[in-house]
């Protein structure tokens, strides 16, 4: 079996698949999505937005199955809210690293920048909303000599 024929635009990252729904007859369908990948701490987002009733899928499960605190939930929703894009869109994410929090973060970047992709319009509402905002603070690292990055061995006078 074959697998789907991938044509993609680079200029505005519009990606057409086609589907092939029977084996016996060729019945080709032309589905638009919008890829967009976001990031926080060590985790990273790939997000393909596509028209559809609202349906969020985080590596194969539903959103509230894979992040099971509502506050998170509403965090990941906050661009469609912005947008008034709420049932608009159909999301299929596949996260990796970070934890929950840091993975959820990396969500909502890149559902905000498919978006972006999605109606350029929208930039300046998601912009002032604070969700196309890479957050740049990531663990420090470990430093020779010292236990940590930051503490230090207790010092001794004599």
């Amino acid at each position: 079996m074959r697998g789907p024929n991938i044509r993609t635009k680079r200029k505005n990252r519009i990606q057409y698949r086609s589907d092939r729904n029977y084996k016996d007859m060729a019945i080709q369908t032309r589905i638009a999505e919008h890829i967009a990948t976001g990031r926080r701490k060590t985790a990273v987002a790939r997000v393909r937005l596509a028209l559809g009733v609202g349906k969020l899928i985080v590596n194969g499960r539903e959103v509230n199955e894979y992040f099971q605190s509502e506050a998170l939930a509403s965090y990941i929703k906050q661009p469609f809210q912005i947008a008034d894009a709420v049932k608009r869109y159909d999301v299929i994410a596949n996260l990796q690293g970070g934890g929950k929090s840091s993975q959820a973060g990396a969500l909502r970047h890149g559902i905000s920048r498919a978006l972006v992709n999605a109606d350029p319009s929208l930039k300046s509402a998601l912009k002032e909303g604070g969700c196309l905002t890479r957050d740049p603070r990531m663990k420090e690292r470990k430093k020779t000599g010292q236990p940590g990055a930051r503490k230090r061995f207790q010092f001794s006078k004599r």
